[in-house]
């Protein structure tokens, strides 16, 4: 539209100068020289605007889709200055990454009603930017498309998992599946989608103080394992440090006779005898008798 107002301003300032430059060789007035000057400064800006309408810019991360009066190019634009058909019309899409969150309440599949927070990080195809401006109304494919298809498949995903399952282990592997799920869906309408995490899941509260018992049970089970695993290896221990000793007390046992009892007995009041303290020693009484020491102090 800038583009034909630009030209009728070209064709009525070039009218207005060629009449009034007529005007100034006839009749040499000044006010026909004035408006000379403005149709000629006239002309050259509304030149300079039809030229500008003969590129466009698009921003990094866009891409461009050509309408000539409804005549969609398949090709679309790249980002940067690029020439243009001024009397079509260029409507810019973005390919970056955006991120869609919903705060929603699900079944399980024991038809508990779970709060769900997840997110969805997705793009635009720029190979496929065109189908979707020609097949989605007004381009907003978000609303139209993703949204809708997003909730729909995150409920039917969560209700095939255990709500038990879902407080650990099973919330990477249900991110994963509403993922699979949803870019299987939405792909072959250009939409990517990269991933989507799962910020929260509420359980009711009944169920987490369940689950929330039965791990404390599951711990106090396995410490007490714990302790009796350690109590048998320390009955092992002691079980074995008595044999020890009782193989100990066996060996001395066998070694020891009357006659090494004897000799020991010899030999220790020898070294009494020998002591420089005054004694009086008294060999024992009998065949078997110990010796007899008596202090004369």
């Amino acid at each position: 539209m800038l583009f034909i107002i630009s030209l009728l301003g070209i064709i009525i300032s070039v009218i207005i100068w060629m009449n009034a430059r007529k005007k100034v060789r006839e009749e040499k007035n000044l006010m026909f020289k004035t408006t000379v000057s403005a149709a000629g400064g006239a002309t050259i800006v509304f030149v300079i605007i039809a030229l500008v309408q003969c590129f466009t810019q698009i921003p990094a991360g866009h891409v461009g889709v050509v309408d000539f009066f409804g005549v969609v190019s398949d090709n679309v634009l790249p980002s940067g200055i690029q020439p243009v058909n001024p009397m079509a019309r260029v409507i810019k899409f973005s390919t970056q990454t955006k991120e869609h969150k919903e705060l929603m309440q699900v079944l399980s599949r024991e038809g508990l009603t779970i709060g769900l927070e997840i997110s969805a990080l997705y793009r635009l195809d720029p190979d496929s930017v065109a189908q979707v401006y020609k097949t989605v109304y007004g381009g907003d494919y978000e609303q139209i498309i993703l949204i809708p298809n997003f909730r729909s498949i995150s409920r039917a995903v969560t209700a095939s998992f255990q709500a038990s399952a879902l407080y650990s282990t099973e919330r990477e592997r249900l991110g994963v599946a509403i993922q699979d799920e949803l870019a299987r869906t939405i792909a072959p309408r250009g939409i990517i989608v990269e991933s989507t995490p799962l910020r929260n899941v509420n359980l009711p509260p009944q169920l987490t103080e369940a689950i929330e018992q039965k791990q404390r049970a599951d711990q106090e089970s396995q410490r007490m394992q714990f302790i009796l695993a350690k109590e048998s290896q320390e009955a092992d221990r002691k079980r074995i440090e008595a044999k020890g000793i009782s193989d100990f007390q066996n060996i001395v046992a066998r070694g020891i006779s009357e006659q090494l009892l004897r000799w020991k007995g010899i030999e220790a009041t020898e070294k009494i005898a020998q002591s420089p303290n005054a004694k009086v020693i008294v060999i024992g009484a009998g065949k078997d008798g110990l010796p007899l020491i008596l202090d004369t102090k």
